[in-house]
């Protein structure tokens, strides 16, 4: 049995494989492809932590730089000026709540351990300022105790002949980074890094073939809610109107062994995961309780 991962602060943080985890996303950007400007606010933040989590969030994903095509790259300091007061405020609030930060920089994801995050999320994969093999975000993590989610990402598509063995071998490459720093396995977790580096075509195949991610030994994030490929796919659907795409992805991904979905929304999407939770739960199912009947003639 696969050991349990471990917050750095001694929290709890949810089973893996138990059924289909939730990352809800906490964008405090203004420039997201989605939300952004919506929760730049901390009490905006605040009050979408509270709505992620009563909607069934397993782990909030809270994020201060947009990484959507054409964004304007930022330093650290704005980011952590954007970051910190709202994972104070939400760790305040919920002290016992699974938090991730969503950045690729070592220095911002150190002063976020130090706020109570408890997982690092890294688009690049442990890749960002690496001198001589070494990863400045995989050190950090490997200091502090903490989680890592190591995605794929490249600078252009590789040619689809030799996508998969690419795509797979850079994976490997970021897991070997964080296990030469000292991260334990049971701490690693892998997103194939849908929208970043491939084709619209080449998106949709590591979805298709997620198994062979799972292949790889640690558990897998997928994150793909709202994202342009699948507005493609829907005849150029806006962003608000990709969520039966997500619903399909959402399926397949938990079909191919997907652990977790990071996604926007989780209310929208809460009858699709009870479905999915109930297939993984087989003979073990059992019904949820219903509220008891109202009395005729009592208010509802």
């Amino acid at each position: 049995m696969r050991p349990a991962w471990k917050s750095p602060h001694g929290r709890p943080l949810p089973a893996i494989g138990n059924g289909l985890l939730v990352m809800g996303i906490l964008n405090l950007t203004p420039d997201s492809f989605s939300d952004g400007g919506k929760f730049v606010d901390t009490n905006a933040a605040l009050a979408h932590a509270r709505h992620l989590l009563a909607n069934g969030a397993d782990v909030l994903d809270l994020g201060a730089e947009s990484t959507r095509p054409g964004h304007a790259a930022i330093d650290a300091e704005t980011e952590l000026g954007r970051l910190l007061p709202v994972l104070k405020a939400v760790r305040a609030e919920f002290p016992e709540a699974p938090i991730s930060v969503d950045t690729f920089k070592a220095e911002v994801a150190a002063r976020a351990l130090e706020a109570g995050a408890d997982i690092l999320n890294d688009i690049h994969g442990g890749r960002h300022r690496m001198a001589s093999g070494r990863s400045p975000m995989c050190e950090i993590a490997a200091r502090a105790g903490a989680p890592l989610i190591l995605m794929h990402n490249r600078a252009t598509p590789a040619p689809d002949p030799v996508f998969w063995d690419e795509f797979l071998g850079g994976l490997r490459q970021s897991v070997q980074l964080a296990l030469t720093a000292g991260i334990p396995a049971s701490q690693l977790w892998l997103d194939p890094g849908f929208g970043f580096g491939k084709t619209p075509a080449q998106n949709l195949e590591c979805v298709r073939g997620l198994d062979r991610v799972k292949t790889l030994g640690f558990p897998v994030l997928l994150a793909t809610s709202r994202k342009s490929t699948l507005g493609l796919v829907l005849s150029g659907a806006p962003v608000d109107a990709r969520l039966e795409a997500d619903k399909a992805v959402s399926a397949w991904g938990a079909a191919l062994g997907a652990d977790m979905l990071r996604v926007h929304d989780p209310a929208a999407l809460r009858p699709v995961l009870d479905t999915i939770n109930a297939i993984k739960s087989g003979l073990l199912w059992q019904k949820p309780p219903f509220p008891p009947p109202v009395p005729s003639g009592q208010p509802k």
